[in-house]
């Protein structure tokens, strides 16, 4: 497998495909890298030359962020809008959905399971409850 800024990458996909295994790259990015580096984007990884990976990580170290300075990135910016209290930093500290969406019905996902609230009406279920 080859091996790119420490990640290993499918040796059996294609170069662009293959490219986006890096946290912070996605498709039109690998393009551009490969447009950028020179190298055909439909040939296998496999089948690159160590000049090729050398070509593709000069690139990526000049033009991009991408996995652990990406992460960290991210990180301090969440850390940053909890610190000043903002709604959206608010929202991550809560595990609610940050970005204005319908919480009523939905957000199972981020909310995590459902916890009933309220008063037990059945009589033979109060008495085992309590």
């Amino acid at each position: 497998m080859p091996r790119i800024l420490g990640v290993d990458i499918p040796e059996n996909k294609p170069v662009r495909i293959a490219l986006t295994y890096i946290y912070g790259i996605g498709h039109s990015s690998a393009d551009e890298i490969c447009r950028k580096s020179q190298i055909d984007p439909s040939i296998r990884a496999r089948d690159l030359a160590e000049n090729d990976i050398s070509a593709i990580t000069g690139v990526l170290q000049e033009s991009y962020t991408v996995e652990g300075d990406l992460r960290r990135q991210t990180n301090q910016n969440l850390r940053r809008l909890i610190a000043i209290g903002s709604y959206k930093g608010m929202r991550h500290k809560r595990g609610l959905p940050a970005n204005g969406q319908q919480t009523q019905t939905n957000a199972r996902t981020r909310k995590g399971s459902k916890k009933t609230v309220g008063a037990i009406r059945d009589r033979a279920a109060r008495r085992m409850s309590g």
